[in-house]
């Protein structure tokens, strides 16, 4: 081999550029943190343009910092991870339409502060655009799912970042609120021929559950007497566990359920309309079920672990239905006309 010549850039790295003259082909030579590499060229100039630039990228990540640190992982590849390890169908579309948004405003977006910089222009185009916030909202908890899967499970990022993205409250946010007898009587109208698709509504209307958690249920998530959801079938990626009622039990000798949720959404379609409430969606099953246990004195804590809620806040909008909250206040209001009486 002839001479070689070396670029530089410490006692324990650098590029070494030689010529083999049995090949007639170049070799870069490089030991960075005591790890040796080597990569062959057909020409000098290729090989130490090579050399000259890893240098570069070298010194500039150890000016930055990042020597050592975890690699980089971007959203596409957080994306394609949590479709494969958890089930996400009930955010399928919006895991395609913030995906799609992604690839065409912010192609390879690294997980990190880049994301979050391009999550809120994300939110601040979809607003100008006209969504409802409680869309907008849905696409957020997107990628803050990533987000927290990312340094919760996945150990990809060193600091909690989803609780960076906030989601405001929807002006134009629901409130419908089915009594027990309203509820018996969309039940009643589900057709004959969707007899399996019945006991979805129905457990649905008796557990708060979420459709996609109801279509992913298994003979192993029912464990004395309880519906035990694992981290990956709930949406907020935390475990879960539903008490069932005597009504409810018999719903789940046959699991998973024979259907689609398709043929869900078309058996709740046709009995809102039957009883003419083509309003109700099937997600206020949940809202109705949380509303009635409120009414009957539950606890919005115990109500935001069974729904759960990542906090009160969200489930406070419940409190209304509650007739007793008020009960233990009564004894420490003011009285004022008892005062005068007891001077004179």
């Amino acid at each position: 081999m002839q001479a070689r010549s070396s670029v530089k850039g410490g006692s324990r790295m650098g590029y070494t550029v030689s010529k083999r003259k049995d090949r007639d082909t170049w070799i870069v030579r490089a030991r960075v943190n005591g790890q040796r590499t080597q990569r062959t060229f057909r020409t000098e100039g290729e090989a130490r343009q090579y050399a000259l630039k890893a240098e570069a990228q070298r010194q500039e990540d150890e000016f930055n910092g990042v020597m050592g640190r975890k690699p980089k992982y971007t959203f596409s590849a957080g994306v394609q991870r949590m479709v494969s390890e958890y089930d996400v169908r009930s955010q399928k579309q919006h895991i395609l339409l913030v995906a799609r948004w992604m690839d065409e405003h912010a192609p390879a977006v690294i997980i990190g502060q880049e994301l979050l910089d391009a999550t809120r222009k994300m939110q601040k185009a979809l607003k100008e655009k006209g969504l409802a916030q409680s869309t907008i909202n849905n696409r957020i908890q997107v990628v803050k799912r990533v987000l927290s899967l990312s340094y919760r499970e996945w150990d990809w990022i060193d600091l909690p970042l989803d609780g960076k993205l906030r989601k405001p409250s929807p002006k134009n946010e629901r409130h419908v609120y089915l009594s027990e007898l309203e509820l018996a009587e969309l039940l009643e109208a589900v057709p004959e021929r969707y007899q399996v698709e019945r006991k979805v509504i129905l457990l649905a209307m008796l557990t708060g559950m979420r459709r996609g958690e109801l279509m992913a249920l298994e003979p192993r998530n029912v464990y004395n007497g309880r519906i035990v959801l694992k981290p990956n079938q709930t949406k907020n990626g935390k475990p879960r566990v539903i008490p069932l009622s005597e009504e409810a039990i018999p719903l789940l000798e046959s699991l998973p359920f024979a259907t689609t949720g398709d043929r869900v959404r078309g058996a709740f379609e046709r009995a809102r309309e039957a009883i003419g409430r083509p309003d109700i969606r099937f997600h206020d099953m949940r809202h109705c079920y949380a509303s009635l246990l409120a009414s009957k004195g539950e606890s919005l804590t115990s109500i935001r672990d069974l729904l759960g809620h990542s906090s009160l806040t969200v489930t406070s909008r419940y409190a209304h239905a509650d007739p007793t909250r008020w009960d233990s206040v009564v004894a420490r209001l003011p009285r004022i006309g008892n005062q005068m009486a007891t001077k004179h």
